[in-house]
């Protein structure tokens, strides 16, 4: 089954009915007597804390998208990544991260590190600086395009190089979606999304999700999510179900989009740099298309001449794009770094990879790109 197809029928789910459409269990409890029903997965299923025939149905959807052996849906994406790194870090272990992770990410890893005693190392998003920095027996968290800056690290290599140091390797999938590219593919052991952004993909459901590449890891991740009561809900189960159906219409726009909006604001007077990974004059251009192909995200990141006061009114001054933090929906979003994503960074960190008053991040969603370029240009055009 093409992916495509997997994300319209993947959830293998057989209502006694014949609908076509996995219904939304919602309830808390299963009728028990004796031995407890038995799920897809073989797990038992007698209570929504720890397993739900709705979100078992997603979960099977994102496997096989992302080319996993099981998938595991959480309320959240900072419910998957918390649930996991509970389930890996040890006392002493070398965990390896970039410097522009999501900011909330950052702030989780330093916090579990002041509890959990291990050690964490920070690369600037390259890849030689992640593959000089790699560690031995440890975990490695990656993502595939940062935030915002939007740098594209050579996962083929560097997860090649963290496996040959016997490290566990997570790779953040959000900003890429399962339709550029797939970690497991090249070795990873867990791909992460939160899949409010292009998963879900309409802005109307919180979520996250890990697909696992080995079956061994399934009892252990399960159990930590069952006793931290982070699974994602049954509706928002069946939203993700809904919206999942679409992403490989979606991202293609999305896409398409973003590039004919880089190459507007490249253009213009009123802006300073763009930073997109399908323009040439990306750093990691080369990196991007070796592994997205001629696809290379729905965010593009660029910087106004002026900074805060100019960037507020610019953000005022949108009719159609949506100021707001999110990204990846069907809905264009435009988003102040500094005052959201980047939020938790440390200032030296934002000031090594520019990340200023001036930087504008875009999420572009499904609209005509015409009336996008219009609306943006006529923010821009209200600056001095």
């Amino acid at each position: 089954m093409r992916k495509g197809t997997a994300s319209v029928h993947g959830h293998e789910f057989d209502d006694q009915y014949g609908s076509p459409i996995p219904p939304i269990y919602q309830t808390a409890i299963f009728r028990q007597v004796g031995e407890p029903i038995k799920t897809r997965r073989g797990t038992d299923l007698k209570y929504s804390r720890e397993e739900n025939p709705t979100v078992q149905a997603f979960e099977n959807v994102v496997a096989k998208l992302e080319g996993g052996v099981d998938a595991l849906a959480f309320n959240s994406g900072m419910a998957a990544l918390s649930t996991l790194l509970l389930n890996l870090l040890r006392r002493d272990m070398d965990v390896l991260i970039t410097m522009e992770l999501y900011g909330v990410t950052v702030k989780l890893v330093y916090e579990l590190q002041e509890k959990l005693g291990f050690h964490v190392c920070k690369a600037y998003p390259s890849t030689e600086d992640v593959l000089g920095k790699m560690p031995r027996n440890g975990v490695v968290l990656l993502e595939t395009i940062t935030n915002p800056t939007l740098h594209v690290v050579n996962l083929e290599t560097v997860i090649e190089e963290a496996l040959a140091n016997n490290n566990v390797v997570i790779v953040d999938n959000t900003f890429a979606s399962p339709v550029l590219f797939n970690p497991l593919r090249y070795g990873a052991h867990y791909a992460v999304h939160s899949t409010t952004k292009y998963i879900a993909g309409h802005n109307d459901s919180v979520g996250g999700v890990i697909v696992l590449k080995r079956r061994r890891d399934m009892e252990g991740l399960s159990l930590y999510r069952a006793m931290l009561g982070t699974i994602m809900q049954p509706m928002d189960a069946y939203l993700n179900l809904r919206g999942v159906k679409t992403l490989y219409l979606r991202v293609p726009k999305q896409c398409a989009n973003a590039r004919a909006v880089a190459e507007f604001l490249s253009d213009h007077t009123k802006v300073r740099d763009v930073i997109y990974p399908g323009l040439p004059t990306h750093p990691d251009h080369d990196v991007a298309r070796k592994l997205f192909g001629d696809m290379f995200g729905g965010v593009v990141s660029f910087r106004i001449r002026g900074g805060r006061e100019e960037a507020v009114k610019f953000l005022k001054s949108l009719r159609v794009v949506v100021p707001s933090p999110s990204l990846g929906g069907t809905e264009s979003i435009a988003s102040y770094p500094i005052l959201s994503a980047s939020l938790q960074m440390p200032q030296e960190d934002r000031e090594l990879l520019g990340i200023d008053d001036s930087l504008i991040r875009l999420s572009l969603g499904i609209e005509d790109v015409e009336d996008l370029i219009e609306d943006i240009g006529g923010a821009l055009r209200e600056l001095p």
